[in-house]
């Protein structure tokens, strides 16, 4: 996703190495990031890679394309914003994130950065907000309540459409 070449001068000249920034999933909710310095690049991508597959997270997904509930996410300078969107809204993300929801298998989500655009603060910062998304499932085995209660306090729908919403969310 993101190569640095850093130099180093010597006597005979300049030593360059690499450093790779990688983002891995399985395109159903679960994604991971991982860095890897090397001589070659070949070599750090799969350093890269090799630590991403260790650090990978499950992350709920609304009807597996979008997330259950807007977020935000903080590192360093860098902060961004999660927006879950209707269906047909498609990836709406710069960057690193864009790589990140790719990954992660969301199709519709609006996203917006702010502060900082080195590449490894954004992805930590989509990390910190994605991380802290919950799903009405985990949200009611927690205070051990059923999904229709949860949905149906609003008022607004009535308990049988609440019981029929409760039944259209997997995990």
């Amino acid at each position: 996703m993101h190569i640095n070449r850093v130099s180093k001068t010597v006597k005979g000249g300049k030593r360059f190495g690499f450093a790779a920034l990688v983002v891995v999933g399985d395109g159903k909710g679960r994604v991971g990031f991982g860095h890897g310095k090397a001589r070659e690049v070949p070599e750090a991508i799969t350093k890269a890679t090799a630590s991403a597959k260790k650090t990978m997270v499950r992350i709920p997904l609304k009807e597996g394309r979008t997330l259950h509930h807007d977020g935000k996410g903080r590192f360093g300078a860098g902060k961004v914003n999660l927006r879950s969107a209707p269906a047909g809204t498609g990836i709406i993300a710069g960057g690193p994130m864009r790589a990140v929801f790719e990954s992660l298998g969301v199709a519709d989500v609006v996203t917006k950065s702010v502060g900082s655009s080195n590449p490894y603060n954004m992805i930590r910062a989509t990390f910190d907000a994605l991380t802290e998304q919950t799903s009405p499932k985990s949200v009611s085995q927690r205070r051990g309540k059923k999904i229709a209660d949860l949905l149906g306090r609003s008022g607004a729908v009535s308990p049988v459409e609440a019981e029929a919403a409760a039944e259209a969310i997997v995990e």
